[in-house]
């Protein structure tokens, strides 16, 4: 039998929302609702198995009941810019899905789910109507059902119009009157004063509808027939908006609404671009995105009977890949080199095994030719996974993948086979093709492998003429040449580098975090008063909430929901709380950093070895993996500690830390020539009791710590383009406060609002924002006429000259403090960067020329009218030398 699927598409967005963290991808784009919507979209997939579907939307806040009652939802508060930007994705998700969307100007998503209904029982269509809204029970029959979300989208609970007697002793169609009667304070409809749920279910039950009460009003007796009486006509209107308009406009073709299965490619696109990765993995498809085309291409596998004709072409070639598999090139294997003589059209392939050959050590000195130019696809990768083979890769032109990312740094991914399709070049095969996926994963023969990579030297050679005009045409070629491509050379350095770990402290320290977490658990079983699993939510729930008896904050499909936001809400509630939260930090430091670190240490060299990536965030800052060292606890002193076990290489030698402060901030007084803070960080004051001084007109001594909280958690969110909302969540404040403490800060910091508009007019102009340095940042959504894209565009378009010029000094610095360690002929090593922080390694004896070296180099990086700041310290490990 046919059955179709209707959603409430705000209800559900908006209860996605609200029920999930925010959550956001590398672009910074707020994605848990879009989260929240598609698993609850492949959940009714699978277990509906649904004929049709279709998602139905609000199109705008007027509809025809404002004619009726202007206050119609008149007290909702505005929705979190956070959401707003999310429903373009939704809908573009559907599509992806290949499920219809309607809404209709004038009208609601319940009035078209109300008319849909209608018609497909005319056409004895099964119906299942997914919402939050209780409204819709009104529309239940015995071909519709209405599934209500609960604890959030997590579980559904269905009703027809018999579990609609069983819980209420009511008909669908009377729910209408329940709410003319008891009103709805998230619509603003007013019903009557004073009756609530239990009333009105008993009046409907005695009198069947509001007429019925009406009709026996002299039945009534005292306060409530008082009520009735004085409010028959404000009863009579709320129950008119409450019901559903099942007449709207439509024309429905029921072809449009069959639903034969989403797009498989559009999705793994999609969750690709939002990093849904349980997701991709749930779904187990490939994540080819693009078809290749088959090309005939000229090639040579070299082996041990042609290896002089690879000497002969060699001196005039210029464009070479290196084929690396593994997702760390620390422990990848490199496969082989393919070559392009583009003189003579024609590949060469040297497979791994013919490397480490002495008959073919003629390459290896071409590979570390410095003053030979080669253009590749992701040097620095190739550069790490060369230099364990023993090979010292130099002489890099032109990195493909670099310039990709320059030019759009939004993009999810520079993956050789969608730069070839984005750019116009003969497609190529996505490695997965190859190669396979997790434990299917196989190195292919050798036939297979040599022409599949010297189908990349080509397309490396054809992305290149592309990319090398665009770099020009976008004015880039200083950001490019002089920063991007030598700080890829400087990555690998420190990277091969590594810095050392003392393994035997951190063991130590793992112990003691063990015995740390065993006395919090024993403090927590003798709060509890039993013993049970802490890391166990069902537990755990049974715990707090039946045997402690604390308020529930949430469920989900399994029980109580223990997660870090219901945790903090209770902190107040009982000390136990405040226990639970602090096992949990021990517990993941344990796991995480304790653990975790110790498998990351490399045998050999006693170090660990991470890997900085260039082309993932947006802002064109670094990501770090294997390990992450940018997510190394700070905030918590036990987390802190982790930060010992990194030590110098021996006595002989200490760790220099120097780190910028606040750069961000004085990168948005340079641009935004506020002058209240050029003044602030001319005159070295604290920045956060200066604003908390400004904002609330105190003088410096009034400043309390609460205040300065505030103050820099707005000094911050500015930077970020945080919302009223965003500022709330922050500070545990009403959405009201906090929009008044950022008009506030806009009163007082003109310089700061007026650059926000200016960059605002100066994005819709050119469709794009730069930094200080050019790099650019297309906003092709800033004209949109959708309000949630446009406005999303926005906030972007402030944020990224301020973020992205505090990551190109930061990089600058790098490159500047390269060349002087070479200049100088120092024997001190660079050795990490975290967010706004240089580490190096340094000798005893250059201890005192580097802190001074250090600081002139990092806070004369970039000229700016205020000035840059950097926190020199010295130690035996990274610990002390912060």
């Amino acid at each position: 039998m046919q059955k179709l699927i209707i959603v409430d598409g705000n209800s559900i967005a908006y209860r996605a929302f609200f029920a999930l963290p925010l959550l956001s991808n590398a672009k910074g784009i707020h994605t848990n609702a879009v989260y929240g919507f598609t698993t609850m979209l492949l959940k009714l997939i699978e277990n509906e198995k649904p004929t049709h579907f279709m998602v139905a939307f609000d199109a705008g806040k007027i509809t025809f009941r404002h004619e009726e009652y202007k206050e119609y939802k008149g007290k909702r508060q505005k929705t979190p810019p956070e959401l707003s930007e999310q429903f373009p994705i939704i809908k573009k998700m559907l599509d992806a899905f290949s499920i219809s969307q309607f809404e209709l100007e004038g009208y609601e998503a319940d009035d078209i789910i109300g008319t849909l209904t209608k018609v497909a029982e005319q056409q004895d269509m099964k119906v299942m109507v997914v919402t939050g809204d209780k409204d819709m029970l009104q529309l239940a029959s015995e071909n519709v059902e209405i599934a209500l979300t609960r604890k959030g989208i997590s579980e559904m609970e269905k009703y027809s119009p018999a579990t609609i007697d069983d819980k209420y002793g009511l008909k669908p169609e009377q729910i209408i009157d329940l709410k003319g009667l008891m009103g709805d304070t998230s619509d603003n409809i007013p019903g009557v004063p004073g009756i609530g749920e239990k009333t009105g279910l008993k009046l409907l039950h005695q009198y069947d509808s509001i007429t019925g009460i009406y009709e026996h009003i002299h039945e009534l007796k005292g306060k409530m027939k008082e009520k009735l009486e004085q409010n028959k006509s404000q009863a009579e209107m709320s129950k008119q908006l409450a019901t559903i308009f099942r007449e709207v406009p439509m024309e429905q073709d029921w072809e449009s609404l069959k639903y034969d299965g989403l797009d498989q490619q559009k999705v793994v696109e999609m969750f690709t671009e939002l990093e849904f990765r349980s997701l991709l993995d749930q779904m187990q498809v490939e994540t080819s995105t693009v078809e290749a085309v088959k090309e005939e291409i000229a090639y040579t596998i070299i082996d041990e009977s042609n290896i002089n004709t690879l000497q002969s072409v060699l001196p005039h070639i210029h464009v070479c890949h290196i084929e690396v598999t593994g997702a760390n090139p620390h422990q990848g294997e490199v496969q082989g080199i393919s070559l392009y003589d583009e003189d003579d059209n024609h590949l060469y392939f040297v497979p791994s095994t013919l490397m480490q050959q002495s008959s073919l050590s003629f390459m290896i000195d071409w590979l570390q030719d410095g003053n030979h130019a080669k253009q590749m696809y992701d040097a620095h990768r190739a550069e790490v996974a060369l230099h364990w083979m023993g090979i010292k890769l130099q002489g890099v032109s032109f990195d493909t993948m670099l310039a990709a990312y320059l030019l759009d740094p939004t993009d999810s991914g520079q993956q050789m086979h969608r730069l070839c399709h984005k750019y116009g070049v003969t497609p190529i095969a996505p490695d997965e093709d190859v190669y396979g996926k997790g434990a299917k994963f196989k190195v292919p023969a050798v036939e297979q492998l040599a022409e599949f990579c010297c189908h990349k030297a080509l397309a490396t050679c054809r992305l290149a003429k592309v990319l090398k005009e665009n770099i020009t045409d976008y004015e880039m070629e200083q950001l490019y040449y002089e920063l991007e491509l030598p700080l890829s050379h400087v990555l690998a350095s420190m990277e091969l580098e590594g810095i050392k770990v003392n393994t035997e402290e951190l063991k130590t320290y793992g112990t003691e975090l063990n015995e740390q977490i065993q006395q919090i658990k024993d403090n927590i079983y003798e709060m509890a008063d039993a013993e049970f699993n802490i890391n166990s939510p069902k537990q755990l729930g049974e715990i707090l909430f039946e045997k402690l008896q604390l308020p529930v904050v949430k469920k989900t499909k399994t029980g109580y929901s223990t997660d870090a936001e219901v945790l903090e809400k209770l902190k107040s509630k009982h000390e136990i709380v405040e226990h639970i939260l602090h096992y949990r930090q021990l517990a993941k430091l344990q796991s995480t950093y304790v653990e975790g670190l110790l498998k990351e240490v490399n045998d050999n060299t006693g170090k660990v070895h991470t890997y900085y990536q260039q082309t993932i965030a947006a802002t064109g800052r670094l990501s770090s993996q294997f390990p992450n060292l940018q997510n190394i606890p700070i905030r918590m002193e036990e987390g802190r500690k982790i930060r010992k076990v990194f030590t110098a290489e021996d006595k002989e030698w200490s760790i220099v830390a120097a780190d910028y402060s606040q750069i961000e901030l004085r990168v948005l007084a340079h641009i935004s020539q506020d002058e209240r803070l050029k003044q602030a960080f001319t005159e070295n004051k604290d920045i956060h009791t200066q604003t908390a001084m400004d904002v609330f007109g105190v003088k410096e001594d009034e400043v309390d710590s609460e205040m300065r909280r505030q103050a820099k958690a707005v000094n911050f969110g500015i930077v970020y383009g945080i919302s009223d909302y965003g500022l709330s969540q922050n500070l545990n404040i009403t959405r009201a406060a906090a929009a008044d403490f950022i008009q506030q800060y806009f009163n007082v910091f003109e310089g700061v609002h007026g650059y926000m508009e200016d960059i605002v007019k100066k994005a819709k102009q050119d469709g794009y924002v730069s930094t200080m340095l050019n790099r650019r940042r297309s906003l092709p959504e800033i004209n949109a006429r959708n309000f949630n894209q446009r406005s999303f565009a926005e906030r972007t378009a402030m944020n990224t000259p301020i973020q992205g010029t505090a990551a190109d000094i930061i990089k600058l610095a790098m490159i500047k403090m390269n060349e002087q360690l070479k200049e100088k002929k120092l024997r001190s090593k660079m050795l990490l960067q975290v967010h706004d922080e240089l580490v190096f390694a340094v000798p005893m004896e250059e201890v005192d020329m580097m802190k001074q070296l250090v600081s002139q180099v990092m806070e004369k990086a970039l000229l700016l009218d205020v000035p840059l700041k950097v926190d020199v310290s010295v130690g035996s490990n990274w610990y002390e030398a912060k």
